[in-house]
């Protein structure tokens, strides 16, 4: 007998059991308590190491999230859906993991935040690994239904029908459609997701498996802040302060600049008509399994990701004038600025892959062997329209180019080749060894930025240098990883080890090679591949009525890629990021996870833990000119030294399931040098919800729920997502106030 509740089950799930990495997991009970449209990243705040900040309840803004796990950032995490890596997860180009998920179609979201596996497709991955799995279609045909409403006007529908098994065919298809506005700010979110798979049975141990996805996703951008807007009293245009500063929605009259048209006040890029963003994806899938022979199994994955979309910001008229100017004098095809500019970011692109991998149980040893080839291309413009009188409100105008910033191209094709061995050497001791290759071969055409359209040397203008090639070729055919797993006496406890070599593509590598010096055409100069080691030794037991894992590890991070965020030129609120290798960093620290159903609450109650202590910090100085930044031994930016969350969850009847958790994050840093003044300090928040029903039928309708969520229950006030700065101070988002939402959810 195993501890077990209504939002604990799958506990072996959970801790990772027979795993020789620490390895957690949320399982579908806890998905399904979650609120309503969460995002597939804000799901990890509930594991152990995982500092999630984002903004909003949901965390659907694009461009606030920040994920830190040990020494690792967002960027430095492998993500996995059904088999499908999803490469890099830049909001710009990239493809973040919570455009492809949503709750109710998953089974379990499964992290391994030190040392993946080398059997895992990921060329970001400098350890972490995060694998979505979702439900396999069902049985029996029907359909299951949710409807959301919240604060903030958030509606939520969510619809899935089963066909049911006909002959050897179950398939499904969800359609989500999600409306909010912004909580702070004027503006909106809107987004229509669809989900479909098919499972067929081909006989024996062999399957098929397809599946689809389509994201289409629109919101409206809200401002980061400095510290001296969060605190000050004096308000924005829109007469908010603190946290509530935002964009406005209107466009009131300004005062012109001199000689300037109406709308030539730089006041009006602080307007939300011009600061949107916009996605469409698509993603396809296939897996065929082949049942070769007893304990042999070949499994193939073929997948094709089509993307496209926008971005949106404001450009004000002083800026748009020179740049305009400049461009203009060399007879290029541009128009003179009419007041407030509309700055267009394109992004589109495909990737498509293959993922190959041979099972094969042979005596005491369970093989393993792979490869991955995948090939990602992506386009990218950048360039200013005028709107069709200079009004921040108005329609751009697309047959007036302002000026023209970047139009490139870039390419990443892999190769991963894998193979693992898992060795049962006893019924109580296994030892895993195994060995990855990648092979990374990035290109890069086109205009990388203004100087290759024009240059100013001298006060006189120049020809720009035009388009430009870059190329960075990255290839390691040794990187081993080992564990080891002993199971104890009791049958109940396991103590595991791990150690793994990875190496990742730099990222942010097309900001790295989009850069035109003035004065001179020459190419930036290839990164050297960020590069890591990782150690674990851990303990995990499932007893009766606890189930706990402890984790400590040792982590060293090489040629780290910092992004680091600034002021946009042409705005005062908008943040644009560069890439800086930052030398090496080491983390070293203690997860602790827990679940403990006392048996004395007579299965009335269960609480859970959740604690990290983490040390992360650089190793050197950031060499610069013509001075070094002091890093070495410094805070790395926005790592909390301290995370610990927990909660109590009573069940006092068979229809009734309510929840109280709490949150605390320790002070972060929000410089590189971590500067006098730029801690971010440490603050608690407290979630909530009550879940009514939860089985109960009426008729032909089945397991009618209704559920309230309470984001935030004693309106924190504090600073949450960081955008670091080398010295000074970082830009910062805030945490969302109270957010109530209630959903009621049927079946059929």
């Amino acid at each position: 007998m195993v501890v077990s509740g209504r939002r604990i089950s799958q506990a072996t799930q959970a801790i990772g059991e027979d795993r020789t990495t620490s390895t957690v997991a949320v399982t579908r009970d806890a998905l399904l308590s979650a609120p309503s449209g969460i995002s597939g990243l804000k799901m990890l705040e509930a594991l152990p190491g995982f500092n999630v900040q984002t903004d909003g309840a949901l965390g659907l803004y694009e461009f606030g999230n920040s994920v830190q796990v040990r020494a690792f950032n967002l960027d430095q995490i492998g993500f996995v859906v059904d088999g499908i890596p999803t490469g890099r997860s830049d909001a710009f180009g990239g493809s973040p993991v919570f455009r492809y998920v949503d709750n109710e179609n998953l089974a379990v979201v499964e992290a391994s935040p030190g040392a993946g596996g080398v059997t895992a497709p990921s060329y970001a991955s400098l350890g972490p690994i995060v694998s979505y799995r979702s439900i396999a279609p069902q049985d029996e045909a029907g359909a299951f239904a949710a409807q959301t409403f919240g604060d903030y006007g958030l509606k939520r529908t969510f619809v899935r029908l089963s066909s049911g098994r006909i002959g050897p065919v179950a398939a499904f298809v969800s359609r989500t459609k999600l409306d909010s506005d912004l909580w702070r700010g004027a503006g909106s979110v809107d987004r229509e997701h669809w989900e479909a798979a098919a499972q067929i049975e081909l006989g024996g141990d062999s399957w098929a498996r397809l599946k689809f996805v389509s994201n289409d996703f629109f919101d409206y951008d809200s401002p980061t802040l400095s510290r001296s807007d969060y605190l000050s009293a004096t308000p924005d245009l829109g007469g908010k302060t603190g946290r509530d500063r935002g964009y406005i929605g209107s466009v009131p009259e300004y005062a012109p600049v001199t000689g300037g048209p109406r709308y030539s006040n730089a006041n009006y890029t602080y307007n939300s008509h011009l600061s949107i963003n916009v996605r469409h994806d698509r993603l396809y899938g296939g897996t065929a399994h082949a049942g070769i022979a007893d304990g042999v199994q070949l499994e193939t994955t073929v997948y094709w990701e089509d993307k496209s979309g926008y971005g949106v910001s404001p450009d004000s008229y002083a800026n748009s004038l020179t740049r305009y100017r400049q461009q203009a004098a060399l007879g290029q095809a541009v128009v003179a600025p009419r007041g407030t500019q509309f700055g267009f970011s394109g992004v589109g692109g495909d990737r498509y892959g293959i993922v190959e991998a041979l099972h094969a149980d042979l005596g005491a040893h369970a093989i393993d062997l792979g490869i991955w080839a995948e090939s990602d291309r992506y386009h990218r413009t950048q360039l200013r329209y005028n709107t069709t009188d200079g009004s921040p409100a108005s329609a751009a105008n697309y047959g007036e180019v302002v000026y023209r910033r970047r139009d490139y191209r870039s390419r990443r094709e892999t190769t991963q080749v894998f193979l693992r061995d898992r060795i049962a050497l006893s019924p109580a001791v296994s030892l895993d060894l195994g060995i990855k290759g990648l092979d990374l071969d990035y290109q890069q055409r086109g205009y990388r930025d203004f100087n290759d359209y024009a240059r100013v040397v001298a006060d006189t203008v120049r020809p720009g240098w035009g388009p430009h090639y870059n190329r960075a070729h990255y290839r390691d055919a040794f990187l081993p990883t080992a564990g080891l797993l002993l199971r104890l006496p009791d049958d109940h406890s396991q103590i595991f080890a791990s150690y793994s070599e990875n190496l990742a593509l730099p990222k942010g590598m097309d900001d790295i090679y989009a850069v035109a010096l003035n004065s001179s055409a020459a190419v930036v100069a290839a990164p050297a591949p960020e590069r890591s080691r990782n150690a674990e030794l851990g303990i995990r037991t499932n007893q009766r009525e606890l189930f706990a894992s402890l984790t400590g590890y040792y982590t060293r991070f090489d040629n780290r890629i910092q992004a680091i965020a600034a002021i946009l030129p042409g705005t005062t609120t908008v943040t644009e990021t560069f890439y800086q290798n930052v030398g090496r960093t080491r983390a070293y620290g203690v997860e602790l996870l827990g679940n403990y159903r006392p048996a004395w609450t007579g299965g009335l109650a269960y609480a859970n833990l959740n604690v990290t202590w983490n040390n992360a910090t650089f190793l050197d100085d950031i060499a610069a000119s013509p001075t070094a930044f002091a890093t070495v031994g410094k805070t790395i930016p926005d790592s909390a030294r301290w995370i610990v969350s927990g909660g109590l969850t009573v069940e006092p009847a068979s229809w009734l399931v309510a929840n109280l958790s709490a949150k605390y994050t320790s002070r972060r840093q929000s410089t590189f040098v971590n500067a006098p003044g730029s801690q971010v300090p440490g603050f608690t928040v407290v979630s909530a919800y009550v879940d009514i029903g939860d089985g109960i039928s009426i008729g032909p309708v089945r397991n009618i729920r209704l559920r309230l969520n309470v984001d935030n229950l004693f309106d924190k006030d504090a600073l949450s997502f960081i955008s670091p700065a080398v010295t000074g101070d970082g830009l910062f988002r805030p945490l969302s106030p109270r957010t109530v939402q209630a959903t009621l959810s049927v079946g059929l």
